[in-house]
């Protein structure tokens, strides 16, 4: 049994589906952050979890050529970034060889095409949510959440953020201090702002400001506000979120638009969307144009197909095929994001989809029983995945093809093990870099039915 401060030296065996290097000492299994298979490290053990021993990396006693000196000061702690210490062509091996890899575990004979990366994969996302915190002496702070814990890493920038959006982190900071509004503190579930959530819109510049705050009443709320818009002309619209439960959720369900309209525009493939703060919205504007244009050619649709788009947010994917097919209907459990797709409908004058607010596998049940087709269904679940009640009827209801996106490919592929068994299987597997220096991948799969 390893002992808390230990230092233990070992080969890195391989890197699980967290991220996590591991090697043995004896047959205790140590996770280890921040290294490549096959290199021989040191490390110092931290605590023990259910799957092992979480250790700190100390020392790198044999290094892979792809190693660099990650450019961000607070990188070993922040559970934000994970492969920071790979140069770009390690990182798009890494993605690709964990998806041969879980491919070939999950017995699916996709070929996993080379990923498709960003030229420059820095300061891509267009959604922040930072914590704040007092430090010793009672200043505030704002940062991030440390890897298994709640203790805020503090920060000035972020190599993911755009640079305005830390400036402004870094006023409201400022202002917190000036007019005496409190960090919300976790353990005594007491003081003012529990987090702000930043959306940035790539191509408009448009910023909204979300102020999650664990009461009803926002103290010197219009000197706040005023102060920040004066600072900041980008930011459009500014809104009060109140979020009282103990949760890790960070939004809550009551909400107040202190400035604006609630909601910010932006354009993707050459369309106009209205995106409100609850709504979901892919975070990398430049590769989730990659992701949908793969997609459209994936499917070589030729006019007149009918389309079903299972959890479709805004309604960005089904509304960027609309005009290469006959028809579209969305469907999607978020009531914020289906109004919000209706409007961007209207303002994008695309007459030929509907949008339905349910939950994904409840309408695929009800549609099935209807006897309703689709020659394709486009399926962007959530991390968690589908579910054997909507694959049970998407596989019932025999459409042509199924487009599936992921930003999970381990419940992608269980998904995949499923819907193989009744006849759809594919050809490939596409990764697309939607989350560069992380070790996350978006993945497109192209199902077809296959004569059994």
């Amino acid at each position: 049994m390893l002992k808390e401060k230990q230092i233990v030296k070992g080969n890195i065996q391989f890197i699980d589906e967290d991220g996590n290097g591991v090697f043995y000492v004896g047959k205790d299994k140590v996770l280890v952050r921040h290294v490549f298979e096959k290199e021989q490290v040191q490390a110092r053990i931290q605590k023990r979890i259910q799957k092992g021993y979480v250790a700190e990396l100390i020392r790198v006693d044999q290094k892979h050529p792809g190693r660099i000196k990650p450019a961000c000061p607070i990188f070993e702690k922040c559970g934000s970034c994970h492969l920071l210490h790979m140069d770009a062509k390690a990182q798009s091996d890494f993605k690709k060889n964990q998806l041969i890899k879980l491919c070939k575990d999950a017995k699916l004979p996709l070929q996993v095409k080379d990923i498709l990366t960003m030229e420059e994969p820095y300061h891509y996302r267009n959604k922040m949510i930072i914590g704040f915190q007092k430090d010793r002496n009672r200043h505030i702070q704002a940062g991030f959440y440390e890897e298994f814990s709640h203790k805020i890493i503090p920060y000035k920038r972020c190599l993911l953020h755009p640079e305005i959006c830390d400036e402004i982190v870094e006023e409201i900071v400022s202002l917190m201090e000036k007019l005496r509004i409190e960090p919300y503190e976790e353990d005594k579930r007491r003081g003012l702002l529990r987090h702000v959530l930043l959306r940035y819109g790539k191509q408009s510049g448009k910023i909204m400001v979300v102020l999650v705050i664990n009461q009803n009443v926002f103290p010197a709320r219009k000197n706040f506000v005023n102060a920040l818009l004066h600072k900041f002309p980008n930011i459009t619209t500014i809104v009060q979120n109140v979020n009282t439960r103990k949760t890790s959720v960070v939004l809550g369900d009551q909400e107040r638009v202190l400035y604006g309209k609630g909601y910010i525009e932006d354009t993707l493939c050459g369309l106009k969307y209205r995106i409100s703060s609850k709504s979901f919205y892919q975070i990398n504007h430049e590769q989730t144009q990659v992701l949908y244009q793969t997609g459209i050619d994936m499917l070589e649709l030729t006019g007149n197909e009918k389309v079903l788009d299972a959890y479709c947010g805004i309604g960005t994917i089904g509304m960027s095929m609309a005009h290469k097919v006959k028809q579209v209907i969305g469907v999607e459990i978020n009531k914020d994001a289906v109004n919000d797709a209706i409007v961007n409908a209207k303002i994008n004058d695309v007459k030929n989809i509907r949008f339905i607010c349910d939950d994904a596998s409840a309408y695929m049940k009800k549609a099935q029983q209807r006897k309703e087709r689709f020659d394709v269904v486009i399926m962007d679940p959530p991390r968690s995945g589908s579910n054997e009640q909507f694959l049970s009827a998407l596989v019932n209801m025999k459409p042509k093809q199924i487009l599936y996106i992921s930003c999970n490919p381990i419940t992608q592929v269980r998904d995949m093990q499923y819907l193989k068994r009744f006849g759809y299987v594919g050809d490939a597997m596409q990764g697309v870099d939607m989350f560069p220096n992380t070790n996350h991948v978006e993945t497109i799969c192209l199902l077809s039915k296959k004569a059994q």
